[in-house]
């Protein structure tokens, strides 16, 4: 292909991490809907889910590849990517989901787990991009969805390191974005808010909690795993190619800045 060439509305594919479950397993199951060929992203214990993605992905007359890999692990980052490559000979769009959130208060938060959320989900989606970037750069052409989170830009208690390491991928993808800008790639985040999955949950627990999240969003409910799709799907589409380090909130109301 020559710079900046547009791959069309055929013929794309998209890396999905983290995507045995939840918002993952949506986006994957989205982009598919929308034409795209997918490789799949998780850890080899969601083996069992990340299987029953592909097979509704392949259901859909679309090719489906799942990989297993540590995000966090940069060996297992770029065995991944050359797999990725060899099964599709391309990849157009990366969509960074994969993430871990582990509750605690700083005063009593072990340094272990500080470590192991910043490496899934900040160190996790800069050494996905790193090892597939060449590859959009040699061809022109590339859209990159880091999936943040609200809690990157207010918080919330007993998520410090969490909200730490979303504020840092947006930080990241700002600079980014300019970096890789006139090369024809884009990137951009989507902020989910409150959505039902299981990770989701640790802040919905509890009926008073949840019954409290929903009134602070000016849609009144909690979300769901397919209310983040579309945006993705934006960010990932030709419609948005003249859009790049932006952050859009996908919360139903909740934050508005």
């Amino acid at each position: 292909m020559t710079a900046h060439e547009n791959p069309g509305s055929a013929g794309r594919t998209a890396l999905v991490t983290g995507a045995s479950r939840g918002i993952g397993a949506a986006i994957a199951r989205g982009l598919a809907k929308r034409g795209y060929d997918v490789a799949l992203n998780d850890i080899e214990r969601q083996e069992s889910d990340l299987e029953g993605v592909a097979k509704d992905i392949r259901a859909l007359g679309q090719r489906a590849e799942p990989l297993y890999a540590d995000v966090s692990s940069k060996i297992e980052v770029e065995t991944m990517a050359q797999k990725a490559l060899e099964a599709f000979g391309k990849i157009d769009v990366i969509v960074n989901n994969a993430g871990i959130l582990i509750a605690g208060e700083v005063d009593g938060l072990p340094e272990e787990t500080w470590d192991a959320v910043m490496d899934v989900n900040a160190k996790g989606a800069f050494m996905v991009i790193q090892a597939l970037l060449p590859s959009m750069k040699n061809r022109g052409y590339g859209r990159i969805v880091n999936i943040a989170s609200i809690g990157g830009k207010h918080g919330a208690p007993e998520q410090a390191h969490y909200s730490a390491s979303k504020a840092a991928v947006m930080g990241f993808s700002r600079v980014l974005a300019q970096e890789v800008g006139p090369l024809g790639i884009t990137v951009n985040c989507v902020c989910p808010g409150i959505i039902l999955t299981d990770m989701g949950r640790v802040n919905l627990d509890d009926p008073l909690v949840r019954d409290a999240w929903k009134s602070k969003t000016a849609m009144a409910r909690i979300g769901d795993p397919e209310d983040v799709v579309g945006p993705v799907a934006f960010f990932a589409s030709d419609d948005a190619g003249f859009v790049t380090g932006q952050t859009l909130n996908v919360d139903g109301g909740i934050v508005f800045s």
